[in-house]
C-alpha cells in the first residue's frame, strides 16, 4: 500500500504553478484532474504549518466534526504567493477522485437518502454558523457524498449564509427528488425563511424518521474480548458477550441487539478492571429505565432529548466509579476509570402509511479512545473522534493536528469515565440512520491502534457479506489481529450486523429462539424484537420472561396461518423461478445454504 497522501489544495493563482516539476521539492499537482489536487510524494516528513492561526481558525474549531469536515494539513509557502492551504480528510477515493457531487447524485438516491444527506446539513448547521463558514453549503461542486454521508472539499468564509440561501440553493433539488417526499420537502423548504432552524429540523426529523421506518430493519450483534499476548489481566469489558447470547436454557436479554457497549478500564489490576465492569454493568440498567420511559411516551424524544439523557446516564456511571474511588481514597494515577463507546439503536414507534415502526435510530456515545466504525463493502468510516491531546489542541484552536502529533503526550487520553467528578466530563453524543446494510464495529485501542481496523476491513466485509465466515468468527478475527499486529494491550470487539434490505419469506420452525436470533418481528405490524417487548410494556407478571411462554402465544398464531404461508410461498417460488432463473438461484443459495442459516448474520 503506498504513502503518498492526496491532499486538497485551497488558495489563489493555482493554475498558474507549474505542473512538470514538484512543488517544494515533494507536492505533486495532479492537473489531469484539477489544479486544486495535490498529491503529498512525502507524507513521513511534517508539513508547514501557517505563520497565524487565526484566518485558518474554523478547521480547527471544527475538527470534531471531520466525519464530514477536511482538516488542516499544513501550508505551503511560495514567492509572490499567497500562503496556500493543503487540506486532508476530504472527500477523495485512494485512487485520487472527487467522490460524485451531491446534485449529481441526487435523483438516483432513495428517499431516506435524499433526506438523511439534507438532515446532515442541518445538523452542520449550527456549529459552522458560529464560525462562520456556512456559505459552504452553497456550492454545490463543494458538497460532495460518500455513500450514506455528506462531506466538504472546503470551507467558504466569504459570506454568512441564511436559512433563506440555503432555502434557494435546496429548491433546484426539488425536481430529482422522490416522488413519496418531493411534495411535503417542497413545503418544508418554502417555510424555512419563515421559520428559525429547530422548526425546519423538527419537520425534516419527522420525514425522515418516516421514511426510513418503511424499510425492514434486522439486527444481530456478537461481542467478545481478550487479555492479549502480553497480559494475564484484562481490563476490558464489552456488552453483549457470546455468554449473553441467548441459548436454549436461557432466558433473553432484553437489551439484546440493541445495546453495544465496549469500556477500556484504566488505573491497573482491580483498578481498570472494576472500573469497566461497574460502567458496563450501570449503563445496562440506566438504559432499560431510559427504553421503559420511551414506551411509555406516546411523542417521539428529540435527537437534543435523547443526547441529553443519555449524557446524563454517564454522569451516573461516572459518580458511580467517582464514588468507588473516593471510598477506596484513590487519588491522582490511582484513581479508577474507563473509556467507553457505547451504540444504541432507539426503537422508537414512528407513524407511517404501514402502521407503527421502528425509527431506525442509532445513537453513539464516546468517552476516551475507544472506537465505532460504519463497514460496508464500499468503505470503512471512523465515526468517533478519540478524546487525546492531539485532538483537544486543534479543537482548542491551538495547533494543527500532524502538529499536535509531535508532542510527547499527544495520545494521552482526556478524559475518562470516573476518574474526575461528572461536572468535568463531556460525553459526545452523535445520532446516525440505519438506512444501508453494513456492519457497525466497537472496539478498544488494542484493536484500532496503529490502523489496523483501517487495515483489514475490506477483505473481512467481503468474507461476512458472503457468508464464508458467521459473525463469531468475524469477531475472533479482529481479535486476532489485535493480538498478532498489536499485542500490547487488551482488546474488545463487539460487532452488529445491521440489515435494511427485505428478504423473501423462508419457513422456519416458528420457535422463540430462531426469531430471536435472525431479527425477524413475530407479528406483522410489530416493529419489536420479541426480547424488546418484554422490556418496554413488562408489568408484575414474571411470564414474558421466559421463552417457553412466549412460544405458547406463539404457537397459536402459527398454526393458524403455517398453511397460508406454506402456500404462498411454494407459489411465490415457482412464479419466480420461471420469471427471473439467475436471480432465483441466487436467493434459494442464500436461503437454503450448506451451513445451518443461524451461523450467517442476518
Amino acid at each position: 500500500m503506498t504513502n503518498n497522501r492526496y491532499l486538497w489544495a485551497v488558495g489563489k493563482d493555482l493554475e498558474e504553478l507549474p505542473t512538470t516539476e514538484l512543488i517544494k521539492g515533494r507536492y505533486q499537482i495532479v492537473k489531469s484532474r484539477s489544479t486544486h489536487l495535490w498529491l503529498d510524494t512525502l507524507p513521513d516528513l511534517a508539513p508547514e504549518v501557517p505563520d497565524k492561526l487565526e484566518p485558518v481558525k474554523p478547521y480547527l474549531l471544527l475538527h470534531p466534526y471531520q466525519l464530514h469536515l477536511p482538516q488542516l494539513y499544513g501550508v505551503c509557502s511560495l514567492e509572490h504567493t499567497p500562503e496556500i492551504l493543503l487540506l486532508e480528510n476530504v472527500p477523495i477515493d485512494r485512487t485520487g477522485q472527487l467522490y460524485p457531487s451531491l446534485l449529481s447524485t441526487w435523483e438516483k438516491a432513495t428517499p431516506v437518502r435524499q433526506l438523511y444527506w439534507l438532515w446532515q446539513i442541518l445538523d452542520l448547521w449550527t456549529p459552522m454558523a458560529e464560525v462562520g463558514v456556512t456559505a459552504s453549503w452553497l456550492d454545490p461542486e463543494n458538497i460532495r457524498v460518500e455513500g450514506w454521508r455528506v462531506r466538504l472539499t472546503q470551507l467558504h468564509s466569504a459570506q454568512t449564509a441564511t436559512l433563506e440561501d440555503l432555502a434557494t440553493t435546496w429548491q433546484a433539488l426539488l425536481p430529482g427528488t422522490s416522488s413519496p417526499v418531493r411534495e411535503p420537502l417542497s413545503q418544508l423548504i418554502q417555510q424555512m425563511p419563515e421559520v428559525n432552524l429547530e422548526t425546519t429540523i423538527e419537520a425534516l426529523n419527522q420525514l425522515l424518521l418516516q421514511q426510513a421506518a418503511l424499510q425492514p430493519l434486522r439486527l444481530r450483534v456478537v461481542g467478545a474480548t481478550d487479555a492479549g499476548p502480553q497480559h494475564l489481566q484484562n481490563e476490558d469489558t464489552c456488552y453483549p458477550l457470546l455468554g449473553d447470547l441467548p441459548s436454549n436454557n436461557q432466558t433473553y436479554d432484553p437489551l439484546i441487539p440493541f445495546l453495544s457497549i465496549v469500556c477500556d478500564g484504566v488505573g491497573g489490576h482491580e483498578g481498570g478492571e472494576v472500573a469497566s465492569q461497574l460502567a458496563v454493568e450501570t449503563v445496562k440498567l440506566q438504559i432499560r429505565a431510559l427504553l421503559k420511559e420511551v414506551s411509555e411516551d406516546p411523542q417521539l424524544m428529540t435527537p437534543e432529548l435523547v443526547a441529553e439523557q443519555l449524557q446524563e446516564i454517564l454522569r451516573v456511571v461516572n459518580n458511580m466509579i467517582a464514588g468507588r474511588n473516593d471510598e477506596q481514597q484513590r487519588e491522582s494515577r490511582r484513581r479508577m476509570g474507563t473509556t467507553l463507546i457505547m451504540a444504541l439503536q432507539l426503537p422508537q414507534q414512528i407513524a407511517t402509511t404501514q402502521g407503527k415502526r421502528n425509527s431506525h435510530e442509532l445513537y453513539l456515545v464516546s468517552v476516551g479512545d475507544s472506537r465505532a466504525y460504519w463497514l460496508t463493502e464500499e468503505y470503512c468510516h471512523l465515526l468517533t473522534v478519540d478524546d487525546d491531546v492531539a485532538n483537544r489542541e486543534v479543537r482548542l484552536g491551538r495547533s494543527l493536528y500532524r502538529q499536535a502529533l509531535q508532542r510527547v503526550d499527544a495520545l494521552a487520553l482526556t478524559q475518562a469515565i470516573g476518574t474526575r467528578s461528572a461536572d468535568n466530563l463531556s460525553p459526545k453524543v452523535q445520532r446516525l440512520i440505519i438506512e444501508e446494510d453494513g456492519l457497525l464495529l466497537l472496539c478498544s485501542d488494542g484493536l484500532s491502534d496503529h490502523g489496523r481496523v483501517e487495515e483489514s476491513w475490506q477483505g473481512l466485509m467481503v468474507e461476512v457479506t458472503g457468508g464464508k465466515i458467521t459473525l463469531e468468527k468475524a469477531v475472533e478475527q479482529l481479535l486476532s489481529i489485535a493480538s498478532q499486529r498489536n499485542g500490547h494491550d487488551n482488546a474488545s470487539v463487539v460487532l452488529t450486523y445491521c440489515s435494511v434490505t427485505p428478504e423473501y419469506p423462508v419457513l422456519l420452525n416458528a420457535d422463540q429462539k430462531s426469531l430471536v436470533n435472525l431479527g425477524l418481528p413475530q407479528e406483522q405490524d410489530s416493529f419489536l424484537f420479541p426480547a424488546s417487548a418484554q422490556l418496554l410494556y413488562e408489568d408484575s407478571e414474571p411470564s414474558l420472561a421466559t421463552p417457553e411462554t412466549a412460544q405458547s402465544n406463539l404457537g397459536k398464531r402459527v398454526a393458524i396461518g403455517a398453511g397460508v404461508v406454506a402456500l404462498t410461498f411454494l407459489v411465490g417460488l415457482g412464479l419466480w423461478s420461471v420469471i427471473n432463473p439467475t436471480s432465483f438461484q441466487q436467493q434459494w443459495q442464500r436461503i437454503f445454504p450448506t451451513r445451518s442459516s443461524l451461523d450467517r448474520p442476518q
